[in-house]
């Protein structure tokens, strides 16, 4: 209503500019003619001349009378002016409503009414568009509902700026239209709200990653390589981590990050396929041979005669400094002596790598329930710290029990 009113208003100051100088009258049309002034003037002085007379002031009033007429005749313009005639009022119509079409037109045009009126109905769907972004069952969003989501989201955003669901889903909208800024942007603004919230981290990281700056990607790899020290397990965050690292040229983490999706899947999930495919794609583009550790295990007499019938050999592999294994290997209990092998796909984190270590040091444990906490009476080896190039034999002899 305001905005109507404005626009009134401003067409009513227009057409009174165009009104008003027309109205007025002619200065030059309501001022008396140059010929009338001049014959007032001689009357006038005339009078003035009897007046003289009369007081006797002046004698010879004739002679003064014709000089006076003289000049009235030398002062008389040559050809008569025009009177202009005034404007009539009605002819002033046809003006009025030609200045309010052309600038009703302008506007049409140049206003953005159109846009106001699209803005107007994309207000009117949101609660439908949120609606059926929030069921998983719905029609998914063409790409046209989609930017006018965008746009319903970028209002709602200018009233309460604080609504990190909002951000995010600004954010989930600019990825979807392909715009990284608006993308990149709105899950700063959810991070900087919220910089703890998992979901606004791995949004945020997910942005970076896919940026061409090499800055974002930098970036991306620090908060991911913080939130899987935190969370290993976490398989959107090994994905991300994995396509990251990929993508900077870092293959033998992308390959581990990889390998440790692999052992978290279920046997049968189909992503598995692609990831055996994105690890062999990595080990290509690192021209690498694949880190291999040979293990032999054998067993002392004593843990011979103590051999349970079933149970899980555990192996792990650590860089002598630290308890915490870098690899892990579990196989079912067999005939020994036993050999087998560890690469890059038994790591434990993608950040640490068999590949990684100079120098290794394994202990094997024959485990009754496959735990990987050591039980009493556990069977268990370690061998002698050496050195690590990528290739080597390591042996290990079971002779000693957790007590």
């Amino acid at each position: 209503m305001a905005f109507w009113l404005m626009i009134i208003v401003l067409l009513l100051g227009a057409v009174a500019l165009l009104l008003v100088p027309a109205m007025r009258q002619n200065r030059a049309d309501s001022a008396t003619s140059r010929d009338t002034l001049n014959k007032v003037l001689y009357q006038e002085r005339l009078s003035e001349l009897e007046q003289d007379e009369q007081q006797g002031v002046v004698a010879e009033r004739p002679e003064l009378v014709k000089e006076l007429q003289q000049n009235l005749l030398d002062d008389i313009p040559g050809q008569a002016t025009a009177q202009s005639k005034p404007i009539n009022r009605w002819a002033l119509l046809p003006g009025v409503l030609l200045l309010i079409v052309v600038a009703v037109g302008f506007y049409l045009k140049t206003g953005g009414m159109a846009q106001v009126a699209a803005w107007r109905q994309v207000q009117d769907q949101m609660p439908a568009l949120r609606a059926r972004v929030a069921n998983e069952h719905a029609q998914p969003l063409s790409m046209e509902e989609i930017a006018r989501l965008g746009l319903g989201l970028r209002t709602a955003l200018q009233q309460d700026g604080r609504n990190i669901n909002d951000w995010m889903m600004l954010g989930r909208v600019g990825m979807a239209l392909n715009n990284a800024t608006t993308a990149t942007q709105a899950f700063a603004h959810a991070y900087q709200l919220d910089p703890n919230n998992l979901e606004v981290r791995l949004g945020y990281a997910e942005v970076l990653t896919r940026s061409n700056d090499p800055e974002d990607n930098k970036q991306a790899s620090l908060m991911l390589r913080k939130m899987i020290a935190e969370d290993h397990s976490n398989l959107r965050i090994l994905s991300l981590l994995a396509f990251n690292a990929f993508e900077q040229g870092d293959y033998r983490q992308a390959i581990g990050a990889w390998q440790v999706m692999l052992k978290l899947l279920p046997a049968d999930d189909r992503r598995a396929e692609v990831l055996k495919r994105s690890i062999e794609q990595a080990k290509v583009q690192a021209g690498d041979e694949t880190v291999k550790l040979g293990v032999n295990v054998t067993l002392s007499p004593e843990a011979a005669n103590a051999l349970p019938q079933q149970g899980t050999l555990i192996i792990s592999v650590t860089d002598g400094k630290s308890p915490v294994p870098v690899a892990v290997k579990q196989l079912p209990l067999s005939r020994f002596p036993l050999s087998f092998s560890l690469d890059d796909s038994n790591a434990m984190m993608p950040e640490r790598l068999l590949s990684s270590l100079h120098q290794v040091k394994v202990r094997v444990r024959i485990s009754h329930d496959g735990l990987a906490t050591p039980q009493a009476g556990d069977w268990f080896g370690e061998s002698a710290l050496q050195t690590f190039s990528g290739n080597g034999q390591v042996s290990v002899q079971i002779d000693k029990q957790v007590p």
